[in-house]
């Protein structure tokens, strides 16, 4: 890190910017599931998931950059390597191909989990006086909240 001039202090932007690590990590790992899934579903409902995975995953790869460049703005490198990913996601990977009803609560869990690591941030965020991550962090946490919701619906 060095000596930048933001308003933020130099012990907060770590802070923050250890809490963006595991919220990249978290999206990262849920694209790849969701892309995972939108290559395999299968089922009755096909058509409609793979279609809706493809938007999520499409979403999701834009938010990993946009969420990686917030911790560079904060002069901290940011994780890109699969294993640094899966030491700090709290997402984990699924074995075989799950059927589409499994995929649906897999991916619904994740977007929550997201969420909830998602909300950790923003805390951090808030009380270092942060509104440029505070804002990021809320608009992922409103994406991950209706995502889910979405998903939820489709097995109601």
């Amino acid at each position: 890190m060095t000596d930048i001039d933001i308003g933020i202090s130099k012990k907060n932007r770590a802070e923050i910017s250890d809490g963006l690590k595991r919220l990249l990590a978290d999206t990262y790992t849920l694209y790849l599931q969701t892309h995972n899934f939108h290559w395999n579903i299968t089922g009755p409902q096909f058509r409609e998931l793979h279609l809706m995975f493809e938007e999520h995953y499409q979403e999701l790869a834009l938010a990993v950059d946009d969420i990686a460049e917030r911790i560079r703005t904060l002069d901290v490198a940011a994780p890109g390597t699969y294993k640094a990913f899966a030491e700090l996601s709290s997402i984990k990977e699924v074995d075989g191909v799950p059927t589409s009803a499994e995929m649906v609560k897999y991916l619904t869990k994740g977007h929550e989990q997201v969420v909830k690591t998602a909300r950790k941030v923003l805390k951090v965020a808030q009380e270092a006086d942060d509104e440029s991550t505070a804002s990021l962090v809320s608009d992922r946490m409103r994406v991950h909240e209706k995502t889910a919701w979405m998903l939820r619906a489709t097995q109601a």
